[in-house]
């Protein structure tokens, strides 16, 4: 008598391919702020932050795209799901298809110990090997 086959188990990480599964997984995204980072076989291409809009399934005229103003994650654009928990108990999710990967975390918000690496910063400019001078104006010739 064959018997169906048990669901799938997971504990703190894992690959999913179920579409269902990986809606499931990413709901707790929607309306967070996240990091993503693009990766075209092990190089970097693009990297942001961004809001999490929608998650959609079955949504074939529905794009999968991430700016830093909007994400839309459309489950039908990738082949599957491989996420981690890290030691802070967070998840990274990694959104694969073919040699492509998106890897998306939460973002930190308020204060943290480390500065982000996409903090924007103020430019400095080195002015030591420089020598300030003054340009005395018609008032000087009128002393002499």
């Amino acid at each position: 008598m064959p018997s169906a086959a048990p669901a799938k188990f997971f504990v703190n990480q894992g690959v999913v391919s179920s579409r269902a599964d990986i809606q499931h997984l990413l709901r707790p995204l929607l309306k967070q702020t996240v990091t993503y980072r693009y990766f075209r076989a092990r190089e970097l291409v693009a990297h942001g932050t961004g809001w999490v809009e929608r998650v959609v399934l079955d949504q074939p005229d529905v794009s999968t795209y991430f700016t830093p103003l909007a994400i839309t994650l459309n489950i039908d654009s990738f082949e599957h799901l491989e996420f981690e928990t890290r030691p802070d108990q967070l998840l990274v999710y990694a959104l694969v298809m073919g040699d492509e990967r998106v890897v998306l975390e939460f973002a930190p918000v308020g204060p943290t110990d480390a500065p982000s690496p996409f903090e924007p910063r103020q430019l400095a400019f080195d002015t030591s090997g420089y020598v300030q001078m003054e340009l005395l104006g018609l008032e000087a010739r009128e002393e002499e």
